[in-house]
C-alpha cells in the first residue's frame, strides 16, 4: 500500500527577506507519516509527527507594507540530513491574498497546513522530480489555497546530502528545493444565502508561465448528509476564450460557469440561480491541468430569516382569558426559538410569561421552510398597559425579532351601549308581555 506523507501546521513564524516588494513566509510544521494499519481487521492507523519547516520564497506583498520589522530567513549553518526544511518559490504562479499570511501571527490567527506526497497520473511515487500537495488556510480568515511543489533537479555527488526520511537530495544550505507550479484557491471557506437566491461560488486557479497544459477540466461536486452528486462539468482549452471547443455538463439545473473567464482569467467560480434548501452542503471545486489537480472546499449555508406576526392587532381584556397566538413563518434551518415577555406599566424591564403556552408541530412547506406557532393564554387579571411581546431568534437573524401588542381596558361607550341595549330590550319584553 502507497505510504501517505503528510504535513500539519500546529504554530507558525514568519520572516522576510526585502527585494522589490517581495517576503520570504516561514512556516513551522509537522510531518506526519501514515502507514501502519491497527488491528486484525487493518482499522486505524498510527501516526508518527517529525517537525517541519516550510520556507515559501518570493511571495508577492502589497506596495505599502512596512518590511523593515521581519527579520531574515537564515538556514542553518550545518546541513542537517535528518532535518526537513522545503524552500519552495512562490513568484510564478503567487498566492493571491499571501499578505494574510503575513499579519496573522500578529493578529492571533491560527494557520493551518498540511503537506502530502503528490503522484501525477501516471508516475512513480520513487522517481524525480517529487510532487508535493500543499494545503493551507487561516482560522476565522477566508484564505484557502492548495499548492502543488515540484522538487528542482540537482547534481549529485559523493559530497550531496540526501534527506533521511523523504530520501531526496538536500542543497548545499540543507533544504529541499522546489517551486510551485499549480495552485488552486478561494477567498471564501464557507458561506450563507438566501433561500431563492443566487450565489457565486468562489474557486480559481493559477500555474506557471509556461502552462503544464492547454486543455483544463473543472468539476464541481456537492457533499451534504453522507451522499455526493456532481453539479457541473466543463473542459476546455486555456486559448479557446471565445468558448468555442468548450464542453460543459450541468447537473443542477441554474449551475453555471464563464468559460472566457476560465480561459482568461483562471476563475473557476461557478453560479447556482434560484437557491433551494437542497442546494446547502460542502462544495468541491476540482481543477486539473494536464497531469496535475487540486481542490478548494467551500461550505454553503442555505438560510431564510422568519416573518413573524400575531393574530391580534389588538388585544381588548374580558372577563375571561383570551389567546394570544404568534406565527413564526417560512423560515430555514429549522432551529427556531420562540419566548413571550411582558412588561407592565409599573415595571422598568420586561419579564418572561412563567407560562409560555403551547406550540404547535412544526410545518414544512414544499420550499423547504419551516412555519411554527405558539399559543398563549392571556389571563383576564392581566393589568391594562402590559406590553405582550412575542421574541423569535434564528441563526438567520442578526438579532432576535419581537412583536408586540398592548393590553387595552375595555371602551368606557361599549360598555354604557351594550348596557342600555340591555335595558331597552328588558322594557320591550316587558311591555310585550302585559
Amino acid at each position: 500500500m502507497m505510504m501517505m506523507i503528510e504535513v500539519i501546521l500546529f504554530g507558525y513564524f514568519m520572516t522576510c527577506v526585502c527585494a522589490n516588494g517581495v517576503a520570504d513566509l516561514v512556516l513551522s510544521c509537522a510531518l506526519v507519516e501514515e502507514g501502519v494499519r491497527l488491528g486484525a481487521m487493518g482499522s486505524g492507523s498510527l501516526f508518527t509527527r517529525t517537525p517541519a519547516t516550510l520556507v515559501l520564497r518570493n511571495v508577492a506583498v502589497a506596495p505599502d507594507e512596512s518590511l523593515e520589522t521581519l527579520t531574515p530567513f537564515v538556514p542553518p549553518s550545518i546541513p542537517d540530513p535528518d532535518a526537513i526544511l522545503f524552500e519552495a518559490k512562490v513568484s510564478s504562479p503567487d498566492i493571491p491574498d499571501a499578505d494574510k499570511l503575513l499579519h496573522a501571527d500578529c493578529n492571533e490567527q491560527e494557520v493551518m497546513c498540511e503537506i502530502s506526497r503528490y503522484s501525477p497520473r501516471g508516475s512513480q511515487e520513487s522517481s524525480e522530480p517529487a510532487y508535493f500537495m500543499v494545503s493551507i488556510y487561516v482560522e476565522g480568515v477566508d484564505f484557502s489555497t492548495a499548492l502543488i511543489l515540484q522538487t528542482l533537479t540537482l547534481e549529485r555527488d559523493q559530497s550531496t546530502l540526501i534527506q533521511n526520511k523523504l530520501s531526496l537530495p538536500l542543497s548545499q544550505s540543507g533544504t529541499l528545493l522546489s517551486e510551485v507550479i499549480f495552485l488552486v484557491f478561494s477567498p471564501v471557506k464557507s458561506l450563507s444565502a438566501l433561500l431563492g437566491s443566487d450565489v457565486l461560488l468562489n474557486c480559481g486557479f493559477k500555474q506557471q508561465e509556461i502552462p503544464l497544459a492547454e486543455e483544463v477540466g473543472i468539476e464541481w461536486r456537492l457533499q451534504h448528509r453522507g451522499k455526493g452528486q456532481k453539479v457541473l462539468e466543463m473542459k476546455t482549452r486555456l486559448d479557446d476564450l471565445e468558448g468555442v471547443n468548450t464542453v460543459v455538463y450541468a447537473e443542477r439545473r441554474g449551475s453555471s460557469m464563464d468559460a472566457a473567464q476560465v480561459a482568461g482569467e483562471g476563475n473557476a467560480s461557478v453560479t447556482l440561480t434560484k437557491l433551494k434548501v437542497m442546494d446547502e452542503g460542502t462544495y468541491i471545486c476540482t481543477v486539473s491541468v494536464g497531469l496535475f489537480h487540486a481542490q478548494q472546499v467551500i461550505k454553503l449555508h442555505v438560510t431564510q430569516p422568519p416573518r413573524v406576526s400575531l393574530s391580534e392587532e389588538r388585544l381588548v381584556l374580558k372577563t375571561s382569558p383570551q389567546t394570544l397566538s404568534c406565527h413564526c413563518s417560512k423560515y430555514y434551518p429549522l432551529d427556531a426559538q420562540m419566548e413571550w415577555l411582558s412588561i407592565s406599566p409599573t415595571d422598568k424591564e420586561p419579564t418572561v410569561f412563567k407560562d409560555q403556552g403551547s406550540l404547535s408541530s412544526h410545518r414544512q412547506h414544499g420550499d423547504g421552510s419551516y412555519s411554527l406557532s405558539s399559543h398563549l393564554t392571556v389571563p383576564s387579571n392581566i393589568s391594562p398597559g402590559t406590553k405582550i411581546t412575542c421574541k423569535v431568534s434564528h441563526p438567520a437573524l442578526d438579532a432576535p425579532l419581537s412583536v408586540s401588542v398592548l393590553v387595552e381596558s375595555p371602551e368606557p361607550d361599549s360598555y354604557w351601549w351594550v348596557l342600555g341595549f340591555m335595558i331597552i330590550t328588558i322594557l320591550f319584553f316587558y311591555q310585550v308581555m302585559r
